[in-house]
């Protein structure tokens, strides 16, 4: 489709950025609509270096003379009727003002605490919806140099129960891995082990012995994990695993009620003051 009488200049060389960035001077334009230097400077952000400058720049320019062109298209040939958006307006703001008072409403009485005791009872009583569909490990990951002196020492310390040879293992890998990950001791995705050793989850779990994965990447580096414990996929997710989610769960509950509540009760007063009359 031809453009007739659309007007479109784009500043595109470096040199070009360079120098409207001097100034508060017009940039673009697109029939007879301009964007300023000023308008640019709220989009860039400060301190970035100059040539990444220059193509978040042109980036916008690019997009915003997209808009305009689109939108000038629009004007030209719409209908008069196709382009009366009022009825649009008029509903999206009505839906704002709502959610806005709704949520004005809903932060003034949501209650966010909840007992440990109220998620327990929520996990016991929901349990069908917290079947795993990937197995959960505790584990602990580490990419180390295959010759270090600390790998047998880690090795021997990570399958141990008791805290203190634990964190014994914990403080060694630390300072001898380039890579070191125990998740804070809780149940992770095994995905999210998978990734580390950038290998299918089945295929990974599957080559396990005695809770070791090892793989060695073949420039002097291994790459470890110890799963000291898995739950297997179709299993319930235990409480600790899901007590975030639950409480997320218990809260938005809460939140949906509110909201019920206050439009029972505005109707309610509507009725009683005769500003609501079915006829």
């Amino acid at each position: 489709m031809t453009l007739i009488g659309i007007v479109l200049q784009v500043l595109c060389s470096c040199r070009a950025i360079s120098t409207f960035l001097k100034a508060d001077e017009v940039v673009a334009e697109v029939g007879g609509v301009k964007l300023y230097r000023s308008d640019l400077v709220e989009v860039i952000p400060s301190g970035v270096h100059h040539e990444d400058s220059v193509r978040l720049a042109k980036q916008y320019i690019n997009s915003w003379a997209s808009d305009q062109v689109f939108l000038r298209i629009a004007e030209e040939q719409l209908s008069k009727n196709e382009k009366d958006v009022s009825i649009e307006l008029e509903e999206y703001r009505k839906s704002l003002l709502k959610y806005r008072y709704e949520q004005l409403y809903v932060n003034e009485r949501l209650d966010t605490a909840v007992s440990e005791d109220l998620i327990r009872q929520y996990h016991e009583d929901n349990q069908d919806k917290f079947i795993l569909a990937r197995p959960l490990v505790k584990a602990r990951f580490l990419n180390i140099a295959s010759d270090s002196p600390n790998m047998d020492p880690i090795r021997k310390l990570m399958t141990s129960s008791d805290v203190n040879d634990l964190y014994e293992a914990d403080s060694l890998a630390y300072s001898s891995a380039i890579r070191f990950t125990a998740w804070g001791g809780e149940w992770v995705d095994a995905s999210v082990l998978a990734r580390e050793f950038g290998e299918d989850l089945s295929t990974l779990l599957a080559s396990a012995r005695n809770g070791w994965i090892e793989r060695n990447d073949g420039d002097g580096y291994v790459k470890v994990a110890y799963v000291a414990e898995r739950l297997e996929k179709g299993t319930v997710a235990p409480l600790e695993y899901c007590a975030t989610k639950i409480k997320d769960i218990i809260i938005s509950v809460r939140k949906q009620n509110l909201v019920v509540e206050l439009e029972k009760q505005l109707l309610e007063d509507a009725v009683e003051s005769g500003k609501f009359v079915i006829y």
